[in-house]
């Protein structure tokens, strides 16, 4: 028997829907005003900076000659399918995991997106502390970011974690 969507955590797909918006209307805006490469100073240790990664996180396998296009794509699309499922199964009050969800499932689209229509992925976000920079990133990466630390934190706060670690401990 099927439950009501609105009873699941499908109910935060409004999140994901959210992230992949301002995600991909932030990558178009970059494309258009910015030279590729060009910088400009956003805040103090952020610049808006745009470049293309064919690669994945910190640029991973993007020297490959163009096979890991479709090897992220598939990860993106798997990765996607399977926290559907688990959101499905989910009850809409878990916010903390549901929302962590969300914000994967919408950057793993947004990055999708990227890789299938340009072949690349769009970055524009550097953050820096004098001359160190961090990897450039865009709005997805940082949603599957702040999902996969909220999975973590999840963890390690909710009643189903404790219940096993005291159990562990008998």
């Amino acid at each position: 028997m099927s439950k009501p969507i609105l009873s699941t955590g499908l109910r935060w797909l409004w999140l994901a829907l959210l992230v992949l918006i301002v995600d991909l209307g932030v990558k178009q805006w970059v494309m258009s005003n910015f030279q590729l490469f060009e910088t400009r100073p956003l805040i103090p240790f952020i610049n808006l900076h745009y470049a293309h990664n064919p690669g994945a996180a910190f640029s991973f396998l993007a020297d490959k000659g163009g096979w890991q296009r479709w090897f992220f794509a598939g990860i993106a699309v798997g990765i996607a399918v399977i926290l559907l499922i688990l959101l499905y199964r989910n009850r809409a009050q878990q916010y903390v995991v549901n929302s962590a969800y969300a914000l994967i499932i919408g950057g793993a689209l947004g990055n999708l997106f990227d890789r299938m229509v340009h072949g690349f992925v769009v970055d524009m976000i550097d953050f820096y502390i004098g001359d160190w920079h961090f990897a450039t990133f865009n709005i997805a990466d940082a949603g599957i970011c702040i999902g996969a630390v909220l999975i973590v934190l999840e963890s390690f706060f909710s009643p189903s974690a404790k219940t096993a670690k005291q159990k562990g401990n008998e």
